[in-house]
């Protein structure tokens, strides 16, 4: 089990880009967890989406229930406690630290591009790359 960030998420179930890479991180570990925030976060990802019309609402609404689909029965709330923590210990939203904090509940790796989060959670965050070549 991993927990996924929205972005990988949102690759994995958009495309772009870096979608070899985030299939790739799903070929190696289809068990992805999120905390319940993904959600926003991923309607937030699919309103820029609607906004440019490169998306019909029926669209939106197709790929948010496929992303919800895959995550289901591995939605988490995070004790604001834990987070809260993070946020003493590093420069990262709180928002990021709802997944950093949940990988570490978990005891799994946080799967993510964002380069604060692997700076100040090496122990925790890896990249979706070295995920997908079998990097601890």
């Amino acid at each position: 089990m991993i927990v996924a960030d929205t972005n990988l998420l949102a690759r994995l179930i958009l495309g772009g880009p870096q979608l070899e890479s985030a299939r790739a991180v799903y070929d190696r570990d289809s068990d992805w967890s999120a905390p319940v925030l993904w959600r926003s976060e991923f309607t937030s990802v699919l309103s820029r989406y609607l906004r440019r019309q490169e998306l019909s609402l029926a669209g939106a609404e197709q790929l948010y229930e496929l992303a919800a689909d895959l995550l289901a029965g591995r939605e988490y709330f995070v004790p604001p406690s834990r987070v809260l923590r993070l946020l003493t210990t590093s420069p990262c939203s709180a928002y990021d630290s709802e997944f950093v904090a949940l990988a570490q509940v978990l005891g799994t790796r946080l799967v993510t591009s964002d380069k604060q989060v692997l700076r100040s959670f090496p122990q925790v965050a890896i990249t979706p790359d070295q995920f997908a070549a079998g990097s601890s």
